[in-house]
């Protein structure tokens, strides 16, 4: 049973300045609940209660979130806004979360590496909260993906098709598929030009990581900008035969965009 998740949550989210100057974009909200609270909850959905973030500097509002606000609640305590917290609420009563620091940017490998200590030799699952996704008709992707972890015992990423002229932007993937939505990966590229491309399935997300995957992650020689890629420790793995890519059920929202966060505000403010 995969019991904890990683939430990399130190990145400046420079696409929504002068806002996330002070404001982390994971506390950015759709409609009422922040982006990491979704994530957290898509998390507790697929059984998991510990939930490891990786902060940096200017982040302290993610640790105030997950805490209890002894003045507010004295505040709304008996009104008719005292059920607006029963939801976070929930989430501080059944998740414990441990913090760490990652003190310079260098990359999303880096940062599931400095999760190591809160993680320890297990698997786990990782959430990217600005890749936003829900699912209305059926389990969540965490939870669809634990299934398949359950069934292989792997390395699992979420994979989606995108625009071919889309590539450039992604992790991308090849392989041969198992069934319809399951791919046995034998390779992949870090945002590659167009032409290089070796398919349209991008990685969003959403991982299952096995947690040999620390030591690959310090094997690896850093690439552009000094920065360690998630994707080249899990070439490693895929060269071995252990990743698989799962083409999910739902939809996914690219909240790191303006475009995207707009798109997924307006589709829960009509769910509403």
């Amino acid at each position: 049973m995969i019991k904890k998740c990683l939430f990399p949550a130190a990145g400046y989210g420079t696409r929504f300045l002068p806002a996330t100057k002070s404001l982390p974009k994971e506390m950015l909200p759709i409609i009422t609940k922040p982006l990491i609270h979704y994530g957290v909850e898509e998390a507790m959905e697929a059984g998991m209660r510990t939930m490891a973030i990786v902060t940096g500097r200017g982040k302290r509002a993610l640790e105030d979130y997950f805490d209890i606000s002894y003045e507010l609640e004295h505040q709304i305590q008996g009104s008719s806004k005292e059920p607006l917290l029963k939801e976070i609420r929930e989430i501080q009563n059944s998740c414990v979360f441990t913090y760490i620091r990652q003190k310079e940017m260098r990359g999303l490998g880096d940062a599931i590496l400095k999760g190591e200590p809160l993680i320890g030799q297990e698997p786990f699952a990782v959430v990217l909260a600005d890749d936003f996704c829900i699912h209305d008709e059926g389990d969540g992707v965490l939870k669809q993906m634990v299934k398949i972890y359950n069934k292989y015992r792997c390395s699992i990423v979420a994979v989606m098709e995108v625009p071919r002229e889309d590539t450039y932007k992604y992790g991308i993937v090849s392989g041969d598929f198992l069934d319809e939505n399951l791919l046995k990966i034998s390779d992949m590229i870090e945002k590659p030009k167009v032409e290089n491309a070796p398919s349209n399935l991008a990685i969003i997300g959403r991982y299952i990581l096995t947690p040999d995957i620390f030591d690959i992650i310090k094997s690896v020689k850093p690439g552009i900008n000094g920065e360690l890629q998630i994707t080249d420790a899990l070439r490693v793995q895929a060269k071995q035969g252990k990743v698989l890519g799962y083409r999910f059920e739902g939809l996914r929202f690219d909240c790191g965009s303006i475009e995207g966060f707009v798109e997924a505000t307006n589709y829960m403010y009509k769910k509403m």
